[in-house]
């Protein structure tokens, strides 16, 4: 839906003041002729008459009444004329100002009805309301981003509960058949029984893996993100993490490479950065190529401290990088074994980024792929 923006952040009032100016115009001109009427009437043939009809209705002489006129009316004209026109202003302020201003509340009133609509129409208002019209029709267009966005990420996890549920079934058929293979043959030669053993606790564990994003899948959903902040030496926590990984790092001929500042200290939530840093490496292990060194820098910046993870892979496409930090969001929709995971790592890490009042992005290209952390220090 095309949006029109012509207001800016607080809104352009000019063509309603424009109108409301002309009304009141109107108004002034309109009291100021019935004014110079009135005097007009009174001090003319109206005045003869008032006179005339004196004398016939209370039989008073001609100059009894001419007296009488005088002082009920010429004498107290201007509050005559003050009364009637301001009973002939309250008229036309009902009938003209208030019809005018109703019509407008009407239309934003029809405007704001429109906005729980599913339709492409843009709410469109009176010129004067122009302003109110740009606003409206960007909320409806964000509400409709937002309901796009919700129902997408329900479409992906739902499809991921069913992958999930599948990909359970192989590994737990593993299992259940190793071990029925070891419960019947209890004869079984030892290297060929440690053979069934270890291939059962590998699924074992990739059973539980499956298993652990399920419970993922609902923390995130009902988690509300609570900081208890200390100070954390980035150096320390990122060899640890690196060491962490190190085994699955050999399996793979790869290495991590942590450059920071010995001194470096980051004011955060040690466990959930833990997480952050834990979820972007885990990921750039996965898509990175073998023999390759992932490279972990840090450093000040102004008042910020800046975190950037860089791996040599595939480059992720410029039409996913957008989207990449939405939850359930895989880029290898194919769902590998080795890659395979609940499409939550980076979710959970923006979410804890922006927790900190902080930022997270990433750049790819055919050389390598960064994710940058900015963290005010």
């Amino acid at each position: 839906m095309a949006i029109k923006l012509k207001s800016n952040k607080k809104g352009n009032y000019t063509n309603l003041k424009r109108k409301a100016f002309l009304q009141m115009l109107l108004i002034a001109v309109a009291a100021t002729v019935t004014v110079f009427l009135l005097r007009y009437i009174l001090h003319g043939k109206i005045g003869d008459r008032i006179v005339q009809f004196l004398v016939k209705a209370f039989n008073f002489d001609n100059s009894d009444a001419q007296t009488i006129y005088q002082l009920v009316i010429r004498n107290n004209m201007d509050i005559i004329l003050f009364v009637v026109t301001l009973i002939f202003l309250v008229i036309l302020f009902l009938f003209s100002v208030s019809s005018w201003l109703t019509k407008y509340f009407d239309e934003i009133s029809a405007g704001m009805d429109k906005l729980s609509e599913e339709s492409d129409d843009e709410i469109t208002l009176s010129p004067e309301l122009d302003f109110m019209e740009n606003k409206l029709n960007q909320i409806k267009s964000n509400l409709e981003k937002q309901k796009k966005a919700a129902l997408d990420a329900e479409q992906r996890k739902n499809d991921l509960v069913v992958y999930l549920a599948h990909d359970i079934k192989t590994p737990l058929t593993s299992v259940i058949g190793y071990l029925s293979l070891l419960d019947e043959a209890s004869d079984m030669p030892p290297e060929q029984k440690a053979k069934y053993v270890g291939i059962t606790l590998e699924k074992a564990y990739r059973l539980e893996e499956l298993i652990n994003e399920f419970f993922e899948i609902t923390r995130f959903n009902l988690q509300t993100i609570i900081l208890n902040k200390e100070k954390i030496n980035l150096l320390f926590m990122l060899q640890q993490l690196a060491d962490e990984f190190y085994p699955m790092l050999t399996a793979q001929e790869k290495k991590v490479s942590v450059n920071v500042p010995d001194g470096l200290v980051l004011l955060g939530d040690a466990d959930k950065l833990a997480r952050v840093f834990n979820n972007i490496l885990k990921n750039a292990i996965a898509y990175s190529y073998e023999n390759s060194i992932i490279d972990i820098s840090a450093k000040q910046q102004q008042k910020n401290i800046v975190i950037t993870f860089i791996n040599q892979g595939n480059p992720i496409p410029q039409g996913k990088l957008d989207t990449i930090f939405e939850k359930f969001y895989r880029l290898d929709s194919a769902r590998s074994t080795n890659t395979g995971g609940a499409g939550l790592g980076l979710a959970i890490a923006q979410e804890i980024v922006k927790a900190h009042n902080g930022t997270i992005s990433v750049e790819s290209n055919p050389e390598n792929t960064t994710f940058t952390i900015n963290i005010p220090s």
